[in-house]
């Protein structure tokens, strides 16, 4: 993904927010000959692009403030929306891999459906490289990671799921039925539960969340019969030293915003912070709350798991599988079957 047009970082003044010209908006592929100032900031954004692979698909705000905070890109909404427009012309124009951008707004729901019981074992053959245990059974709290932000959850799911730490997105005041969800997963369970927020620096966010939690609380304390049985936040991110440590851009509190009364110092959203680090953040935060010999022997137990899983699979299967699993551990010292 690396440009071959050299670093823009090294060829100050050449961005544009403006927007390109033409009346009709294309569809499907279309062929795009950006103005060079444009043509540059998609190089740049490719090599954002190639420094995050392992984090993408980035969404276009987090693209947003790396060009603000490394390569001197304009930090305004209207700057930002330029720079969206951009990335559709650019992902059509193939410059830029569908795959490396998220975009929210389509939600899914669809059923699982099979050709005949070979395509049902093969399937279920394949899905033995997914196998995993609970990693949080046995531990002394639960845990489930929240985030404001559904374009941010991908990046997130890709840190939690190692330790099956669901991630839920929020997208704004959670309804009473999401509140009401929580408070029963919490009340299922023989632990505490704590949830783990990432969210925007700014009265809103940080509103949003504790209103969530303390509604979920007052149902569980409500009904529990095990007086155990409570929920916790902890803000993860973002905060004020994180936004002082890392040197992110603020912005003061909006007016309008009638939280922004009591709130002191700038706000900052969370896409602000580098992915790498946010995804270093998080993990750090599970990692300090789970006892790490419990989470270890979840891990072994898998091993056997997929090999009784194996065992059980019809014959056909099971050769195609164990030729494309002859690495693992487990399958060398699989019993013959008479």
């Amino acid at each position: 993904m690396t440009s071959n047009r050299g670093s823009a970082s090294e060829r100050p003044g050449v961005f544009t927010t403006g927007r390109e010209n033409g009346r009709r908006r294309p569809r499907g592929y279309a062929e795009w000959n950006p103005h060079a100032p444009t043509r540059a900031l998609i190089d740049t954004v490719a090599e954002i692009l190639d420094d995050y692979r392992e984090h993408l698909p980035l969404t276009v705000r987090q693209i947003f403030y790396r060009l603000v905070a490394s390569y001197s890109y304009e930090k305004d909404e209207k700057a930002y929306k330029r720079l969206g427009e951009h990335l559709v012309r650019a992902r059509r124009a193939n410059m830029v891999p569908f795959g490396a951008i998220r975009d929210d707004g389509v939600v899914t729901y669809s059923g699982t459906w099979y050709g005949g019981p070979d395509d049902f074992w093969d399937d279920t053959a394949g899905r033995l490289h997914a196998y995993r245990r609970d990693r949080q059974a046995g531990q002394r709290l639960r845990l489930e990671l929240w985030c404001e932000a559904a374009g941010m959850a991908p990046q997130l799911a890709r840190v939690a799921d190692h330790y099956s730490v669901p991630v839920y997105s929020s997208g704004g005041f959670a309804s009473l039925t999401a509140v009401r969800l929580i408070a029963e997963r919490a009340l299922e369970r023989e632990v505490p539960t704590v949830l783990l927020h990432v969210g925007d620096l700014d009265p809103s966010g940080e509103s949003i969340f504790d209103a969530l939690a303390q509604d979920a609380a007052a149902f569980v304390e409500a009904d529990r019969v095990i007086e155990t049985l409570t929920i916790e936040s902890v803000r993860v991110a973002l905060t004020s030293q994180q936004v002082h440590a890392h040197g992110l851009p603020t912005a003061p509190a909006k007016a309008s915003d009638a939280r922004s009364a009591g709130w002191n110092g700038g706000t900052c959203q969370l896409e602000a912070l580098p992915p790498d680090v946010l995804a270093s953040i998080v993990r750090r935060a599970i990692e300090d709350r789970l006892d790490r010999d419990g989470f270890e022997l979840e891990v072994e137990r898998e091993h056997a798991d997929r090999q009784e899983i194996l065992l059980g699979l019809p014959r056909g299967a099971r050769r195609e599988r164990v030729r494309v699993l002859r690495g693992w551990r487990f399958v060398e010292r699989l019993p013959k079957r008479s």
